[in-house]
């Protein structure tokens, strides 16, 4: 009886949504997913697997129940030849949510902005090939099944595909019969993994062994995502530029309820100013000049979702109230438009500036502030994190090693010894970076002191500069917020003995500590 009935709810979704007869009641308008709640049906898991075999099930908990979703799949194809693209979405859309793409780098545009599950990626494009694609995508946290469709279906293809992260390959032409197969099998995989693990949300191990590292600090850090995640509240992410605040922002989302749901960053840095609130907020045709349709704004397209501003202390002041207002009333105003819209979005937002110091100068709001800051994570800077530079030397040695074709083994001990004494004014990106040079430049098995970028190990012959951590700037400045940071340290924090070091008033140090952001 359980099945049939199944049976039939499947037929009348699909009759129902091919027709449009269901309309925007029963469509996330997050992220596309058609979705029917079966929250009283007593189903095992092993049922649950073979009911509907076209949808996937999600599973959500609450306080007080445990709820069971069947989603509709999300699938991206990514194929440079339009007809190929474009017949794969006909043969699927009865049965999947489909998205097209016509390069890899649209392709992992569409992956930043909403949550898929499976990827139909070719080999041979324009720009990045199927194999970079399924490198990139294969080194997220939550990365969807990957399905490789190539015209040269040779074993060596295979094996690289394979090899890189795919779950599987098919030859072009694509027989259909046989996608729709390797479709439905990766699915139940995924599913029953899902099942077994009791929660429908990414392992915590899994997702938190993306931020590398072992410190004390960090496990503070660990601490607070996961008690922060599965609520509802705003976050602020602070800290130094290029110590992980966005890999923080993507933990706490996928740790949330709302893992399943976009992941929509904005950088507002990067945007003109005269442009941010039309991004944030999207705009009505007309709304100015060049507004020649309506666009969506971030905030539409996080709906159900969690929305990371990265650089927040870069909102100028007019945006600062509209955002304000969201997040007090939970609607906004496109630019140019009357019409109230209602969202659901968590926010997270990051910073690298002292907000309390912007607040005092009036640069930035304090009702503002007070509402991002209802929950503080602060990023310790690289120099912190006792340890964890050789562990970060070794997860980038592997990856880029990889990414390259090169096959290096490890650090010599000079070159370590440098590596791991050197302060990282840049922190992670700095580190991050220097790894991905040493093994591009590399001219052996073994990364060795030749290979050390030069200003590293000028730093390492000069260790006045290394203790200060001054990272190619000898402004005043620099120096002094260096200084003040070291002296701090030699006193194990106590202000007043770091005072009398520095030969100032404790008045003065912390006037300095306020206007440094230390």
């Amino acid at each position: 009886v359980r099945f049939f009935a199944f049976l039939f709810l499947h037929f009348f979704h699909t009759i129902f949504d091919r027709t449009g007869f269901l309309g925007r009641q029963s469509r996330s308008a997050a992220s596309g997913l058609d979705m029917v709640a079966l929250s009283r049906v007593n189903l095992t898991a092993h049922e649950l697997l073979y009911a509907v075999p076209s949808y996937i099930v999600r599973l959500s908990h609450s306080h007080d129940s445990r709820e069971i979703f069947f989603v509709k799949p999300q699938i991206l194809i990514i194929d440079d030849e339009k007809n190929t693209r474009e017949g794969l979405q006909r043969f699927l859309r009865s049965a999947y949510d489909v998205d097209l793409a016509d390069s890899a780098e649209t392709g992992l545009d569409i992956l930043q902005s909403k949550s898929v599950d499976i990827v139909l990626v070719d080999l041979r494009m324009p720009g990045m090939d199927g194999i970079s694609f399924i490198k990139r995508v294969t080194a997220r946290s939550t990365p969807p099944l990957i399905i490789l469709l190539t015209a040269y279906g040779t074993m060596q293809v295979a094996d690289d595909a394979m090899n890189s992260g795919a779950y599987d390959y098919l030859a072009k032409p694509v027989d259909l019969k046989n996608l729709q197969m390797m479709i439905e099998r990766g699915l139940k995989e995924r599913q029953r993994a899902d099942l077994q693990d009791g929660s429908g949300t990414p392992r915590e191990n899994d997702i938190l062994d993306k931020i590398i590292g072992d410190s004390t600090p960090m496990k503070a850090v660990y601490e607070t995502i996961l008690q922060v995640a599965p609520a509802r509240s705003t976050v602020l992410l602070a800290g130094e530029s290029g110590t992980g605040k966005e890999v923080a922002a993507q933990a706490i989302h996928q740790l949330s309820p709302r893992c399943d749901r976009p992941f929509v960053v904005v950088h507002c840095a990067s945007l003109n100013p005269n442009l941010l609130e039309s991004e944030l907020f999207g705009h009505e045709k007309g709304a100015f000049t060049g507004a020649t349709d309506r666009q969506l704004g971030r905030f539409e397209k996080a709906d159900g979702g969690t929305l990371f501003l990265d650089e927040i202390g870069e909102l100028d002041a007019s945006t600062q109230i509209k955002l304000l207002r969201v997040l007090e009333t939970r609607t906004f105003e496109r630019v140019g438009g009357t019409t109230p819209i209602e969202v659901d979005v968590r926010l997270l937002a990051a910073t690298n500036r002292n907000l309390k110091t912007m607040v005092t100068e009036g640069s930035f709001r304090e009702d503002l502030f007070y509402r991002l800051n209802v929950v503080n994570i602060t990023l310790p800077p690289l120099r912190e994190r006792d340890g964890d530079v050789e562990r970060l030397l070794t997860f980038f040695l592997k990856i880029f090693s990889d990414e390259n074709s090169r096959d290096i083994d490890g650090f010599s001990p000079e070159a370590l010894n440098i590596l791991t004494g050197y302060q990282w004014p840049g922190n992670v990106r700095e580190l991050r970076n220097c790894v991905e040079r040493m093994v591009v430049m590399a001219r052996g098995s073994t990364l060795t002191l030749g290979d050390v970028p030069p200003e590293i190990r000028s730093a390492a012959a000069h260790p006045e500069l290394t203790d200060t951590a001054v990272s190619g700037s000898l402004d005043i400045n620099t120096k002094e917020k260096e200084l003040i940071i070291r002296a701090l340290r030699q006193c194990d924090g106590n202000r007043s003995r770091a005072a009398e070091k520095l030969g100032i008033s404790r008045r003065t140090l912390y006037r300095k500590l306020d206007t440094y952001g230390i």
